[in-house]
């Protein structure tokens, strides 16, 4: 195995509830009330359409509120990756990515680990770069067996939402996680915040039309039908933790500058100076790693 490249999940699509529009000559995020179902590829107007997206606006009247998944794996973190991000807006690469308890940080001497106080204990996080980032694969349909579809979130909602649910999800089920019928579903709420405009995240369920028991009784169904076959899914979820660990970050040269133009592009600038470049990030972060290390 290649070390350094994170061996992800295979990503067919991408999952959004916004897109990426062009006001002004900038091409800013837009958040939307509806679920959009990509494929990996673009063209002149955006990210094209996968056919599992007119599909299901056919059965949504025109909108996707909801969409039916399966998750690969029976342990929660491995489904949903979650930490602190902070990412270089000039390179769009990452170059602190953090637990709150710990974080991997680039540098100019490489990358290192040191303590991690969370954003709102962080010197380097007042410049308003650092945000929670979380990834969630999905599976859709009876698309590619172990084939997935990736939403990506910066959302406290959502990431907080769909990481109870998942957890509450493996435990009542008794670590069938990746047996249980479920959907993704869009909701809304307001905020003071928001000044009382509605606000939408994700949120993860039984599929409509099952209770939670009928759920777990299919789980059952399904993993004792692979176990059958010999469907080994503890060895699948160990492969994948292996596969995580391999680098210290998750996102590929070739992602990164599309994730920062999807969510990181507007800068908090409250609390630091109207300009932050990479320069000034990477001498702060060598000074902070040397005065941790007691140079």
């Amino acid at each position: 195995m290649i070390k350094g490249l994170a061996i992800t999940p295979p990503v067919l699509g991408r999952i959004s509830i916004g897109k990426v529009v062009e006001r002004n000559g900038k091409r800013i995020p837009e958040k939307d009330d509806q679920f959009t179902i990509t494929s990996q590829v673009q063209n002149k107007d955006g990210w094209v359409p996968h056919p599992i997206d007119e599909s299901l606006r056919k059965t949504g009247n025109g909108k996707i509120r909801s969409i039916p998944v399966r998750l690969l794996f029976n342990d929660p973190d491995l489904n949903l990756r979650a930490e602190y991000s902070m990412f270089d807006r000039n390179t769009g690469r990452p170059i602190c990515v953090g637990n709150g308890e710990t974080c991997r940080r680039f540098t100019s001497n490489g990358i290192v680990t040191i303590d991690c106080p969370s954003p709102s204990a962080c010197e380097l996080a007042k410049s308003g770069l650092c945000k929670p980032y979380g990834r969630l694969n999905v599976q859709i349909g009876d698309t590619e067996e172990l084939g997935t579809f990736i939403f990506r979130t910066t959302g406290y909602n959502s990431i907080r939402t769909l990481a109870a649910r998942l957890s509450y999800y493996q435990a009542v089920s008794g670590c069938l996680l990746s047996s249980m019928p479920l959907e993704l579903k869009l909701r809304a709420k307001s905020t003071t915040q928001s000044y009382r405009s509605a606000i939408y995240f994700v949120d993860l369920t039984v599929r409509d039309g099952l209770t939670l028991e009928e759920a777990i009784s299919q789980a059952k169904q399904v993993d004792a039908q692979r176990k059958s076959v010999g469907y080994d899914q503890q060895a699948l979820d160990l492969a994948a933790k292996v596969g995580f660990a391999n680098s210290a970050f998750e996102e590929g040269d070739d992602e990164v500058a599309e994730i920062v133009e999807e969510f990181f592009t507007e800068v908090n600038t409250s609390n630091s100076p109207p300009s932050v470049t990479a320069s000034t990030l990477l001498k702060k972060l060598d000074a902070k790693v040397a005065s941790h290390n007691g140079v």
